[in-house]
């Protein structure tokens, strides 16, 4: 092999399309762009979304919706996960270094999902009515959590 005889494989390139070319070529006289308007001038261009000047999609319909930025800092662990986890007291750091939650996350809140049969402690770790009666009737207990800066009391 020498680096002049190097080619493309075969089929892995296409002529060129070659418009405004004459009658012969299919893409003579309009080249392809139709008859007048906006688009078959040269220049002529107009940004995403345009309409001709009417009221665009993205502006006629209402605005909707709301998606907090500190959703990302919130993680929930199950019942079952606190099961499989196997530690008898469990916070942040312990759910964290166990993949359980994102290294970003700064509040955790433990949801009724599964079953708990193990004695687990809670600190710094939030649980829901249902979540907590499980880990009390499975003799663990859920330690007071802080609240949140700007939280009201």
């Amino acid at each position: 092999m020498e680096l002049n005889k190097i080619k493309p494989g075969a089929g892995s390139t296409h002529a060129k399309r070659r418009v405004g070319r004459g009658i012969g070529s299919g893409l003579g006289k309009t080249a392809g762009r139709g008859h007048k308007g906006q688009k078959s001038r040269a220049g002529g261009f107009h940004k995403v979304g345009f309409e001709g000047g009417q009221m665009p999609l993205q502006r006629r319909l209402p605005k909707r919706g709301f998606k907090s930025a500190q959703l990302k800092y919130n993680g929930e662990v199950t019942l079952t996960d606190l099961e499989r986890l196997g530690a008898d007291e469990v916070d942040l750091l312990t759910l964290k270094a166990a993949g359980l939650v994102r290294e970003i996350v700064k509040h955790v809140k433990v949801i009724k999902s599964g079953e708990l049969l193990r004695k687990v402690v809670l600190k710094g770790i939030a649980a829901t009515a249902g979540a907590k009666a499980a880990i009390e009737a499975a003799g663990g207990a859920v330690e007071a959590v802080e609240a949140p800066a700007g939280a009201q009391a």
